[in-house]
């Protein structure tokens, strides 16, 4: 087997590939060094009769990559600190904002009907689908856009008038 010198100048491609196959683009030189580990725990482990080097080097660099970012989720997920208490006062806030959206939004509605308008409404400012307005109106999915279908007629001529 060649010195473990020699195997980082010719693998260090594969690593670098392997590296962007999975996306990696965060703690690049973390990765790198991991998968250097990989290599040589492969060239320590590996056994001619059992096939190639290179398939051999490829899959323990690429499976020790995905268990680090396994370990890097896991550790992330259990240990993200919440917001603190003064950023969820700052998200109230955004009340207003809102209120004249809505407000803007409803003097477009002048000129349709009170269905067209509701379509307008659920849709733009509580973002609700088709099928979502459909089932808080109760009616068919099939009437809902209709409602759509007027609404955006009337608004486009409203527009460009």
């Amino acid at each position: 087997m060649e010195s473990f010198d020699d195997l980082v100048i010719q693998y260090k491609p594969m690593i670098h590939k392997i590296m962007h196959s999975l996306h990696i683009y965060k703690n690049q030189q973390e990765f790198y060094q991991t998968g250097l580990i990989a290599l040589w725990e492969a060239s320590q482990t590996f056994e001619e009769r059992k096939g190639a080097f290179s398939n051999y080097a490829y899959t323990s660099i690429k499976g020790k990559m995905l268990s680090e970012m396994t370990q890097n989720n896991h550790y992330k997920e259990k240990n993200i600190l919440p917001p603190k208490e003064d950023f969820w006062e700052g998200i109230e806030g955004q009340d207003s904002s809102l209120f004249l959206e809505k407000e803007t939004i409803q003097t477009y509605c002048g000129g349709l009907t009170e269905k067209e308008a509701t379509w307008v409404m659920e849709s733009y400012i509580n973002h609700l689908s088709i099928k979502e307005i459909a089932e808080s109106e109760n009616v068919t999915v099939s009437a809902v856009k209709q409602w759509k279908l007027g609404a955006l007629r009337k608004l486009k001529v409203k527009v460009l008038n």
